[in-house]
């Protein structure tokens, strides 16, 4: 039934991810003025701030620039190999595609929202990742505070901000990283003023400036963002159409009506830990979750009490996570793992599968594999004293920046991180079996030799070497590990949200149990089922947020068509929905 308003406007949006920030940028852009975002925490951007703030967008105008050439038709067929057939409707796919260029070319001309290519991304030699351009902080004023902040993952000392395209130079140790690491340490200690009254630097990149940006933007045009606000449940009528929600705001409730629509942005369910017992393979724990501790399920669970229909409830985009005791949110390690010189074994000293595939499929060998009798978790990555002085490892960095006597004492006290002389104290230390974990070490160093291994062919794709060293020989993603101290370091079998969501239409409108769109109701980003649940490359989530949050405000405004390019058009230009 309809109830009583305390607040109206044309559309609610809940969630302030990259989806839900550019579907009320792109709506209101289209006519609908009367805009109102909320968000559960008290800080904006959610998981979107966190991450490397990647967008795929094939075809797109930075490409363009940079004397790039690409078609719709490659692109389609780019994931045609990599999403198997049916797992995901194909219109879906293929509105992604086509619409993900007009959207990025759209928000470019209009706002201040700006990317550029991002280059050596696996599988992207077309430039369709892009990554936000850096701005500064103090651009944001007042708001400065209620950003979500980048993941100390994209941090030097968890001070210096990297874009995702530095992050990459100096793990991969490609051709001037040593530039790069000089560049980001004197433009930071060279601004002393900033330096001495702030902890982080002035500069944000990655997903938080991509946040700040469309944030800026929603500024300009003076759209509102409530934080602290959290969606209870939605409100139909009794035709079943939404036409608004129930809002927690600061502890009080608030009853929101949307005169055209509610669009959910409010990301997964990874840190609700029944949804994760019901769906998810085991063993499954949300503290192992790389996702915004905000996420659990709240819009789906409120879909759901409508009829609405989901898919992919058992998937996630899973990955290996550092959970470290002095923070909250774990580091992921998905370019660290791949890192030649290492290997990840279960308490058996065994490996489970190729460290340099891709992270999903890593990670879903660990489900396969697990059971009661022969358990995958914990599972440890082991590696040298020569590895660990070269490369980067999560919260550890390496020993050149952080040496281990400068590492929290937790660190080792928790069993997060174990150092032994030998390989057989190490396996003593951690409880990994002593004769396994020699054995594996033995023959991980005769395939470093060789540049063969002959259990899981690490090395042997392009997307292996995509992460490896290649100054090693004769396979970057093979090296020795011999080298005294040997460390372990305990990975969890964790996540960056989850896949699993609403069904949509390629209006983005939730579909309920018939196929049938849910009138006034509207899922983007990881509240609706993943569009490229395979992960094939770079932005592949954040891509399909925006690209669809574009495509329910051209719906909910009642828009065909945009024109794009250099022409700007007012939104009596565009064209209208029958």
């Amino acid at each position: 039934m309809t109830q009583s308003a305390d607040h109206e406007v044309d559309l609610l949006v809940v969630g302030s991810g990259n989806g839900g920030l550019t579907a009320a940028l792109c709506a209101y852009e289209f006519g609908v003025k009367d805009v109102l975002i909320v968000e559960k925490s008290e800080k904006f951007g959610g998981t979107s701030a966190t991450s490397g703030g990647v967008v795929w967008a094939p075809c797109n105008r930075y490409a363009r620039k940079a004397g790039v050439t690409d078609s719709f038709e490659a692109a389609r067929a780019f994931l045609r190999q990599t999403i198997p057939a049916g797992l995901v409707p194909s219109e879906l796919l293929d509105t992604y595609v086509h619409e993900a260029s007009r959207m990025i070319d759209f928000l470019h001309e209009r706002t201040r929202v700006k990317y550029r290519p991002l280059a050596n991304v696996p599988g992207a030699p077309e430039l369709r990742s892009l990554e936000p351009e850096p701005l500064n902080r103090s651009e944001l004023g007042a708001e400065t505070s209620n950003l979500r902040d980048s993941h100390r993952f994209h941090c030097i000392f968890d001070r210096i901000t990297m874009t995702t395209g530095e992050a990459l130079a100096l793990m991969t140790r490609v051709r001037g990283w040593r530039t790069v690491l000089f560049r980001l340490l004197w433009t930071h200690f060279s601004d002393v003023p900033w330096v001495l009254t702030h902890r982080r630097s002035r500069r944000v990149a990655c997903g938080a400036a991509g946040i700040a940006r469309l944030r800026l933007s929603l500024m300009d045009r003076k759209i509102p963002l409530w934080l602290n606000s959290a969606l209870d449940d939605l409100i139909a009528d009794n035709a079943g159409q939404v036409v608004g929600a129930s809002i927690t705001r600061n502890g009080q409730r608030v009853v929101v009506r949307a005169r055209r629509g509610v669009i959910l942005a409010a990301g997964g369910f990874e840190h609700n830990q029944a949804m994760r017992e019901r769906y998810l393979p085991k063993p499954t724990n949300f503290e192992w979750s790389a996702g915004a501790g905000t996420n659990c399920g709240d819009a789906l669970r409120a879909a759901l009490s409508l009829g609405a229909q989901t898919r992919l409830m058992s998937g996630a985009y899973f990955c290996s996570t550092y959970h470290t005791p002095d923070h909250r949110v774990p580091w992921h390690a998905i370019i660290d793992k791949p890192h030649p010189g290492s290997c990840v074994v279960n308490r058996a000293g065994k490996r489970i599968a190729n460290e340099s595939s891709h992270f999903i499929e890593f990670q879903l060998e660990l489900f396969r594999k697990h059971t009661e009798s022969e358990p995958q978790v914990p599972t440890w990555m082991i590696f040298d004293a020569r590895f660990r002085r070269r490369y980067l490892v999560g919260p550890i960095y390496n020993s050149r920046l952080r040496p281990d006597w400068s590492l929290p004492k937790s660190y080792f006290s928790s069993g997060l991180l174990t150092r032994a002389r030998t390989i057989e104290e190490l396996a003593r230390k951690t409880g990994i079996d002593p004769h396994g974990l020699d054995h594996t070490v033995a023959l991980m160093n005769d395939y470093a030799k060789s540049g063969r291994d002959r259990d899981f062919h690490r090395g042997e794709t392009e997307y292996d070497r995509a992460f490896g060293d290649p100054t090693v020989k004769p396979n970057p993603s093979l090296a020795p590990i011999a080298v005294p101290p040997f460390y372990a370091i305990r990975i969890e079998p964790g996540d960056i949200g989850t896949q699993g969501g609403l069904d949509t239409d390629t209006h983005a409108r939730v579909l309920n149990r018939k196929g049938e769109a849910i009138v006034g109701l509207y899922a983007i980003g990881n509240c609706a089922a993943a569009l490229c649940p395979t992960y094939p490359t770079g932005g592949c989530t954040l891509g399909p947020a925006m690209t669809f949050g574009w495509q329910a405000a051209r719906h909910i405004a009642r828009v065909s068509d945009v024109t794009t390019g250099n022409a700007k058009p007012t939104s009596e230009e565009f064209g209208h929905v029958d």
